[in-house]
């Protein structure tokens, strides 16, 4: 007998990965959490049914939602990392001498328990002494700040379930407020390709424009995600996603990278005419 994983990425397209053992299952207070060994992919992680990362796939989505803005901001000290409770985007910044203190709100404490013990790598980062860990609602942490980071990365679920607060109006204006003069965030900001994640897409990108003067979409080619198609969004309020990179100073500190570099950096931000044009649409 084979086992498989599918989901269904809309009501005609299915996307299924040969399994062959799963290896945990069970609910928290806020969703349920399944690990598999996959046959092709690794060991997966998936929460209420969503695939969140495969072993073989993970590095591209956490290596371009950290060293895009880490490459622009010439001085980030703090750090707050919301969601993230696999500890990808922790075990990228933690690389970072410059960065002093990383603050992660991330509502589910068993997912990093799980994570932390059939990931130990990926979760690595959770044992450097400049990180906090807060298990609180991503909006409810946010509100109690201002004028504190210089750069929050959003490394949310989709916009249902416990996600779903990430990608309101709210939350994106205490965003703003919670970063410095010249703060920058970044945000997971779904697929373009298909009609309902792409209206989320039009959706989180009009309403995180309200707040923010600099406004950049990038993508990056993620097979185990819906169309393999993804894209992040890039707010600022100071810095130009491209032309205030400082490629020199980054290359210098001889990060080990498999999908990301300076010159995919710049490449990533020109996008299909298509979703061109849904942004526009959006705006």
């Amino acid at each position: 007998m084979e086992l498989w994983y599918s989901e269904k990425h809309t009501k005609n397209v299915k996307f299924s990965l040969k399994i062959h053992k799963h290896l945990y299952s069970g609910k928290s207070d806020f969703q349920r959490i399944d690990v598999f060994e996959s046959a092709e992919f690794g060991k997966i992680l998936t929460l209420d049914g969503y695939l969140m990362f495969t072993e073989k796939d993970e590095f591209i989505y956490h290596e371009m939602i950290t060293h895009v803005p880490m490459a622009v901001h010439p001085d980030a000290k703090t750090v707050l990392i919301i969601g993230a409770g696999d500890g990808g985007v922790l075990r990228m910044l933690v690389q970072y001498p410059g960065v002093e203190r990383i603050d992660i709100s991330e509502i589910d404490a068993q997912v990093v328990n799980i994570c932390r013990e059939y990931f130990p790598e990926m979760t690595r980062g959770f044992d450097d002494k400049r990180v906090n860990v807060y298990y609180q609602d991503g909006l409810k942490f946010i509100r109690k700040y201002e004028n504190e980071y210089d750069i929050i990365i959003v490394d949310s679920t989709d916009p249902f379930g416990p996600g779903e607060v990430l990608f309101t109006k709210e939350f994106y204006g205490n965003c703003f407020k919670a970063l410095k003069d010249d703060g920058i965030i970044v945000t997971q900001h779904e697929s373009p390709f298909y009609k309902n994640d792409a209206v989320a897409m039009q959706r989180a990108h009009k309403r995180i424009i309200e707040f923010f003067d600099i406004n950049y979409v990038y993508q990056a080619h993620i097979p185990t995600y819906p169309s393999g198609h993804w894209l992040f969004g890039f707010s600022s309020k100071k810095y130009h996603p491209i032309r205030d990179i400082n490629q020199t100073a980054w290359e210098t500190l001889n990060l080990k990278t498999k999908y990301y570099n300076t010159t995919l950096h710049k490449g990533a931000f020109c996008l299909p005419t298509y979703v061109k044009e849904l942004l526009e649409n959006a705006e």
